[in-house]
Order: C-alpha cells, then sequence, then structure tokens
C-alpha cells in the first residue's frame, strides 16, 4: 500500500524564538519565507453542506448558537439601526454593546451602547451558514425578512453615528454575500450595493490604523478604534461570488500596506496593535494573494503568522489584554500573573481559524492544520455557550488563578463571531485537490462529496483527543484511485496507518499530510493512530521551568496548586477517567482537565517546576 508525504521535499527551517527547553516536546514550526514556497493551486474548500459533524461538543455550540439567534425579536435586532436613522423604532432593546446611546461615555465601566448593531451582519451570516448545514426553512425565512427590513434602514445617519462604521459595513457585506451564497437570497446583492453606495461616503477611503483619528469633530479615543484595516477580505470574497468588479477595486483601497509591507520583508510590527483585528487584517492579505496573485500580501500573512506563534501560549491563543508583543517581549510571560485577559476567544478563534485554513490551502502545509487545532480544543470549544440574554464568553484565561467567566457586558463582539465559528468547524475539517482529499481535522463526522458521477463519503469515528485512534470508512457507488492525505500532527512520533486491517510499513513523517493512495472501494477502512505522549511546553525561552502539559493537541490544565513539582512528576500523568489526568505530587494528587471538561473550577494553564 503505498503512503507518502505529498510534500516532504519542501525545506523548512526551525525558528529559534519557537524552539523548547528541556526533551518534552516542540512547538509548531514554521517555514521561513525564504524557503516556503507556495503550491501550484491552492487546495480547494468543500461546502457546509458537504460535512455532518456528529462530535457533541461541536455540534452542541452550532446547535445552541442557532437557537439563540432563531430566538431574538426582529424588531429588537433592527432597533438601532432604526434610531439612528431617525425612524420608528418599536421593541424592547437587546442591551449591551448592541444598544444605541446617543451619550455613551467610554470612560465608564457600563459599556451599554458602544457599539449599535454592530453584530447584526455577523447573526445573519451565521444564520445563512446554518441555513447551508441543516435547510431549516424558518432560518431561510428569518433571514430573507431581515434582510430586507434592514434594507429599508440604511441611512447614512447609522454610520455617522456609529463609532464603528467600518466595522459594521464589513459585517454587513459577510451577512449579505452569505445570503446569497448559503441562503439563495435573490435580493442580497441588491441590498449589498445600497449598503456599499450609502457607507462608501462615510468610511475613510483607505485603511486607517486602529487609534488614529480621520474624523473631523470633537470626539474622543473610542471613536478610533474601528477596524477599516480588516474589511478587505470579506470585499474581495464579496467579488469572487459574483457582486462586481467594483468590490475587488474597494478591497485594494482598503489594503493595509503600511501594516503589510514591514511583515513582507519578515519584519516584524505586532508591538502595541489590537491582536484580534490585526491577526483579521492577515485574513485581507490573504485574500490579496488569492485573488491578485499578490506574492507581497502572502509574504506578510506567512511572516505575521510565524512571528504570532512565537508569542502564543500552549493552547494557541494570544493577544494577552489584547495586544500583540515585540519579538523579543516577555509580556506573555507576564500575563500569567497580571491579567486574566489572555485571548479574545471567540473573535480570535474566528480569525485564527480563517487564516490557518488559508495558509494550509496555500501552501498545504499540516502544521497551519496542526495551530488550528490547538486554538480549538484549547480555547473556543470549552467556551461558555452565549445566551440569549447575551451574555457572552469574551477571554480564555492563562492566568496562574485562572477561571472561565462571561464577560460583563452583554452582546460583545464575541457573541457576533461565536456562531460564526460553530459553524466553520465543518469547512476547516477537509480540503481536496483532482487528486486527493486532505483530512485536517480528527472530528467525528461524514465527507460526502462527487467526482464526476461516482458518490463517496468518508466517514471518521473515534475519540480522539482522548484516545489515540482514528478510523474512516468509505463508500463509494463504484471503485476509484485517489489520495487519501491524512494530518501527522507534528508531535505525532511513532504515528501509524493501517488499510482494511494491514498496517502500512513506511514510517510517517510528522508535520506533514501522509498520502495513502489506491483504488478504493465502498467498505475500505483506514485506521490512523497519533500517539498521545505526553510533553512539556514552557512559555517561553527565558523561561524554561514554566511549563504546561500536553498530552497531543490538549493542554492538561491542572486543577490544583502543586509546588514544588518536578519535570518526572508532571510526566507520570496517567488517564483515570474518560476526560481527567492524575499525578502524584510532594504535596498529594494533582488533578489535570482538558478545557472542555472544565467548568467554573479555578485552574491554571502553567506550573512552575521545582
Amino acid at each position: 500500500m503505498p503512503i507518502s508525504n505529498p510534500h516532504s521535499r519542501r525545506s523548512f527551517i526551525k525558528s529559534a524564538s519557537l524552539a523548547l527547553a528541556g526533551t518534552a516536546g516542540s512547538r509548531l514550526w514554521l517555514p521561513a519565507l525564504s524557503f516556503a514556497k507556495p503550491a501550484q493551486r491552492p487546495l480547494d474548500e468543500f461546502t457546509y453542506a458537504d460535512v455532518s459533524i456528529a462530535s457533541e461538543l461541536h455540534e452542541r455550540q452550532f446547535r445552541e448558537s442557532q437557537a439563540v439567534l432563531m430566538s431574538l425579536s426582529e424588531d429588537s435586532l433592527l432597533k438601532p439601526m432604526r434610531q439612528m436613522a431617525g425612524q420608528p423604532a418599536p421593541g424592547d432593546d437587546l442591551g449591551g454593546w448592541y444598544n444605541y446611546n446617543p451619550d455613551f461615555d467610554y470612560q465608564q465601566e457600563n459599556w451599554e451602547g458602544f457599539a449599535p448593531g454592530a453584530t447584526f451582519g455577523q447573526w445573519i451570516s451565521a444564520l445563512a451558514r446554518g441555513y447551508a448545514i441543516n435547510g431549516s426553512q424558518a432560518a431561510r425565512e428569518k433571514i430573507l425578512r431581515l434582510n430586507q427590513l434592514y434594507g429599508r434602514t440604511i441611512s447614512g445617519d447609522f454610520y455617522e453615528k456609529s463609532r464603528f462604521p467600518a466595522y459594521t459595513y464589513d459585517k454587513l457585506v459577510c451577512a449579505l454575500i452569505d445570503s446569497h451564497r448559503y441562503a439563495a437570497d435573490p435580493d442580497a446583492f441588491t441590498i449589498l450595493d445600497h449598503t456599499t453606495d450609502v457607507a462608501s461616503k462615510h468610511l475613510p477611503g483607505k485603511a486607517i490604523e486602529h487609534d488614529v483619528q480621520w474624523r473631523q469633530g470633537n470626539f474622543d479615543d473610542s471613536w478610533t478604534w474601528d477596524e477599516s484595516y480588516t474589511i478587505s477580505e470579506n470585499l474581495f470574497l464579496a467579488y469572487q461570488r459574483g457582486a462586481g468588479d467594483g468590490y475587488k477595486s474597494l478591497a485594494k483601497d482598503y489594503l493595509d500596506d503600511i501594516y503589510y509591507d514591514p511583515l513582507s520583508e519578515n519584519r516584524s510590527n505586532f508591538a502595541g496593535r489590537h491582536a484580534y483585528s490585526h491577526v483579521n487584517s492577515l485574513c485581507s492579505a490573504m485574500q490579496a494573494y488569492l485573488t491578485l496573485g499578490s506574492e507581497k500580501h502572502l509574504h506578510a500573512a506567512t511572516n505575521a503568522f510565524a512571528f504570532l506563534l512565537a508569542q502564543s501560549f500552549a493552547t494557541g491563543g494570544w493577544g494577552p489584554d489584547e495586544f500583540l508583543r515585540a519579538p523579543d517581549s516577555d509580556d506573555v510571560f507576564a500575563g500569567l500573573s497580571n491579567t486574566h485577559h489572555s485571548f479574545e476567544t471567540p473573535c480570535g478563534a474566528y480569525a485564527h481559524f480563517k487564516l490557518t485554513r488559508y495558509l494550509l490551502r496555500v501552501y498545504r502545509d499540516s502544521r497551519y492544520g496542526d495551530s488550528m487545532e490547538r486554538v480549538m480544543y484549547n480555547t473556543i470549544l470549552g467556551a461558555k455557550p452565549l445566551e440569549a440574554d447575551g451574555r457572552t464568553f469574551y477571554y480564555a484565561d492563562c492566568n496562574f488563578d485562572g477561571r472561565k467567566v462571561y464577560s460583563k457586558n452583554r452582546w460583545p463582539c464575541c457573541s457576533g463571531t461565536y456562531p460564526q465559528i460553530a459553524a466553520d468547524y465543518r469547512v476547516s475539517a477537509y480540503f481536496r485537490d483532482e487528486q486527493a482529499v486532505y483530512v485536517n481535522l480528527y472530528v467525528p463526522s461524514t465527507l460526502s462529496w462527487v467526482r464526476g458521477s461516482n458518490r463517496i463519503s468518508l466517514t471518521q469515528t473515534g475519540n480522539y483527543p482522548f484516545d489515540s485512534q482514528i478510523q474512516f470508512v468509505l463508500k463509494l457507488s463504484k471503485p476509484e484511485e485517489f489520495a487519501l492525505n491524512l494530518r501527522i500532527p507534528a508531535w505525532a512520533g511513532g504515528a501509524s496507518v493501517a488499510v482494511n486491517g494491514k498496517r502500512v510499513s513506511s514510517p510517517l513523517d510528522t508535520g506533514t499530510f501522509a498520502a495513502v493512495r489506491r483504488k478504493w472501494k465502498s467498505g475500505d477502512h483506514v485506521d490512523l493512530e497519533l500517539p498521545l505522549t505526553l510533553r512539556l511546553e514552557p512559555i517561553n525561552d527565558k523561561h524554561p521551568d514554566v511549563v504546561a502539559l500536553l498530552s497531543g493537541p490538549l493542554v492538561l490544565f491542572p486543577m490544583n496548586d502543586a509546588p514544588g513539582i518536578t519535570r518526572s512528576q508532571l510526566l507520570a500523568a496517567k488517564k483515570v477517567a474518560a476526560q481527567r489526568w492524575q499525578t502524584e505530587t510532594s504535596s498529594g494528587l494533582l488533578n489535570l482537565l482538558p478545557f472542555t471538561a472544565i467548568e467554573d473550577e479555578r485552574y491554571s494553564t502553567y506550573l512552575k517546576l521545582a
């Protein structure tokens, strides 16, 4: 049975800032710009309808967040837009950030009215993706009805009265192109054009950085927090989906080359930049490459992602207190003690998933999938659920005294990205080209697709990452040859594959896609084993004795103090239940849980070794 790494000839270097002290494991290593070469053609995504997920952890987030959005009053959803346009605005306020409050003062603790209507577009987008997944006619009817009602509110006054005209416009573009593509809204592009005609008169005309004042008048600092430097991604997508050439031109106008140019030359300019929005902006750089073929923008995103990994927690999260850091900064370590705002989770995870998805498609490098997987299991998949009253999980806490809590503000920005990423697990799990299917995420699921006249399904089962075994079964209407490319994580030494019970003899390189090519027939099954050997990762090379314990992609979070714990004691932890590990220390038993199993208990991410 032939098995190979289809990209094994690519050269990589190991960044010193990512190397680990000790013997217990390694961070993700990504190619330096001079060594990385994109594939001749990016991988294709499957659609939302092609993948059904059987994992209760993933499916519950999707199901519950869709239910919240379906429960929201349409008058309440439209109220801030109507108020700001001077129209009658019946219904109750949703509250929180979503309200319109002309007297809002960001220096007050209560942020009611900070971003009126800003998440409306994200919620429509999430409902459209949800309809593509489950075919709910009630959801489609609500999407079309809300789009029509929204279209009647479009007003320049809305953008003039908003602190976030570009941010809000960006989310509305996403809503309408998703409504067109996934919910077949026949009027979506007409509403989009009207939105663009009105909004463009109230936008800066180019990318303006965070904290830079561009409006005329007496505005406080909170009016400089808009994110015009992120909007090119959805404008490029609008062009790709047939909305018109004008969207490509507008997307080019808003590319933030002040940010991208140094990054394209492998010079970090991260220090002091707002974390989520500037990582999200890298998705615009990737779309500039995918749409225009701009290698400068590809280089900027590639180098920036390597810089990002160098300042990430073991969870994959980044941006303590919502800021990126200089390459030589020790602020990520300091954040273990001085902040509980370690990673802006739904927003950050949503941007991280998009960026790694783009990079993986372009480079066909499995290690982008490794990074996506870490963020999934150690941040967003363990987030508290979005509630119908607007309670939203905002920060994953990596503090030595961490807890899961809801944001003190209802309906913040993360309430918009949470239902979007809950839908997007599906389009991140599998990719394809003419010769192969790539399995990126190991999640119980079924992929269904058509090759020519052949109807094929690939069903994935198992309890990974809590167990090491993953199974696949194929069904085909007729036998056909193609490659099944399986992601072998960089940490998975000793991984093995068996086809129809016969183990493939070739050794599997870690940090690659292993290709199993054969003429498949219905009933063929593949068994993948990814050994879950425990390993330690220090916070950085300056603090080699401040470590996280990992099993596969999972950080195992200590649930109680363990003063004087040693390296050997941590590495001796044993799995004692489905999602619980224990080890003996000088002060007693130490319990460790994955993020998905933590509820309201106190926990830590890192421990100090004796």
